[in-house]
């Protein structure tokens, strides 16, 4: 179900104000005008030259017949050779696709535990993104062979090995790739008793890796940099450098109040760490297990989440959610229904049946894809297609709360119908429109486009109100507004 508008009408006063709209062809006028009091309090954003994905409600004022609403990936064509796996992570490193997952050796019939000697984290990679292949590396024995792609069989570290692309300026050519894995402690003491030799001299807790090439991994820690109370860790554990906050980020499992749940540590050189904080971004009653969070890799100050939501007492079926952090807040539930629902396939019903690798990747112009590597699927949105400000039929608004930016033109992410259109007009803080970017001068935009620059009257330049307060009155039909952009122009 779509969110509700933040503003609403009755209808005989939308109906009224509408048709003056039309008859005065978007008169500046009739934008909306804020209360003195209202515009003084009211923080300015600053937000440069960003991309501003419409994922959350932080640049939202107010909306008027339009909604804020999450889109439905869709599922792309089966793949001859699908990336199957447990705990995946794709990463996009320059014109290849790398994946890391966690594999299993059939041929071992123990005792199933975290950390059994059957788990394997395996390699695979793509130039497209679609179809995967997995080379025979050489590098571990299984079953008397290395033809395999198999980069580590370590207990505990084999359950949930999460690697990365680390961004962070000046980082060691044989540290491109960092990677946390561990287990809690009672989870590592049951490896130990039940096969002896396996996890010698491991203590409970998230470890450190380094690698080159994402293939060839050494221990960076000799002891466990986040340790935390039992019934931490047992999922997929995940890290990032964070730009906008220049430190390193880890969102592991652990439990709030009998809920399977989300916390996080933070480190300046991703050895000495932060004690944890929890998240609990859960709802009451819910399970979410993997986190699934990592900066978007178009706007990496925002961070997209796609955890997998449990359903105890529904069979333990799962479906996929959408969830957003900005730097070190907490996570916001914007979208409280599902992202990815399980769908038609009966098998997809079933517990642990629902998970989406890390990382969403751009796999197309004007695409990004998200793996569900239980079944292989993958699924496709359009380039910050995560959600959208939605108009109908009728004519609907969007204010943006006051902003600050650089640039010298404003770009969108936009789609309309062919008898849709989306205007622009540029106001002060107190919302008045600024002369030369009325809603009137504003050339009426009708198409679809991932970059479409809003041009006036006099042009597209908008330099002259950069580091400016202001306001964007987005007005709307027939349309969704994805993002938006202030950048120098090309």
């Amino acid at each position: 179900m779509n969110s509700a508008p933040l503003t609403q009408l009755t209808r005989r006063h939308w109906l009224k104000s509408t048709a003056t709209i039309a008859a005065a062809a978007g008169a500046s006028h009739l934008a909306p005008r804020l209360h003195a009091a209202e515009s003084a309090t009211a923080p300015v954003l600053d937000i440069g030259s960003r991309l501003e994905p419409f994922l959350d409600r932080h640049l939202i004022d107010r909306l008027t017949g339009a909604t804020l609403s999450l889109q439905t990936p869709a599922k792309a064509p089966r793949p001859k050779s699908p990336l199957i796996g447990a705990y995946a992570t794709v990463i996009k490193d320059g014109d290849r696709f790398r994946a890391v997952y966690r594999g299993y050796n059939s041929t071992y019939k123990g005792k199933q535990y975290d950390g059994n000697p059957g788990e394997m984290t395996c390699y695979a990679e793509s130039t497209d993104g679609h179809e995967w292949t997995q080379p025979k590396l050489g590098l571990v024995e299984i079953n008397g062979s290395r033809d395999n792609n198999v980069i580590l069989r370590s207990a505990p570290f084999s359950t949930n090995f999460s690697p990365f692309l680390d961004s962070r300026p000046g980082v060691p050519a044989d540290q491109r790739f960092k990677a946390t894995a561990g287990l809690a402690d009672s989870a590592v003491k049951e490896a130990q008793r039940t096969q002896p030799g396996e996890a010698a001299g491991i203590q409970g807790g998230l470890y450190t890796f380094v690698s080159p090439d994402c293939i060839h991994w050494r221990p960076l820690s000799p002891a466990p940099v986040i340790t935390m109370t039992d019934f931490a860790f047992d999922s997929q554990n995940v890290s990032f450098w964070s730009p906008g906050e220049s430190l390193y980020v880890c969102y592991f499992r652990s439990w709030k109040y009998g809920l399977r749940s989300i916390s996080r540590a933070t480190s300046p050189d991703f050895l000495t760490w932060s004690p944890p904080v929890a998240l609990a971004p859960n709802l009451p009653g819910e399970h979410l297990y993997t986190s699934q969070t990592h900066p978007y890799f178009r706007a990496p100050h925002l961070y997209v989440a796609l955890p997998t939501r449990f359903h105890p007492g529904r069979g333990d079926s799962t479906d996929i959610l959408l969830m957003t952090a900005r730097g070190g807040a907490p996570f916001e539930r914007t979208f409280r229904e599902a992202f990815i629902r399980p769908g038609l396939d009966p098998a997809r019903w079933g517990n642990r049946s629902n998970y989406a690798a890390l990382n969403v990747v751009p796999t197309a112009p004007g695409e990004m894809s998200i793996y569900q590597v239980g079944s292989g699927d993958r699924y496709v949105l359009r380039t910050d297609g995560f959600a959208a400000i939605h108009t109908g039929a009728d004519t609907g608004e969007l204010l943006t709360r006051p902003l600050r930016f650089t640039g010298k033109e404003l770009v969108l992410n936009y789609a309309t119908s062919a008898g849709g259109s989306v205007r622009v007009e540029l106001q002060t803080e107190s919302g008045q429109p600024r002369p030369g970017f009325t809603l009137s001068d504003c050339r009426q935009l009708v198409g679809d486009a991932i970059e479409q620059t809003v041009r006036w009257a006099g042009g597209s330049d908008v330099s002259a109100l950069a580091g400016q307060p202001v306001r964007l009155r987005f007005v709307m039909q027939d349309a969704d507004l994805f993002a938006l952009q202030f950048r120098p122009s090309p």
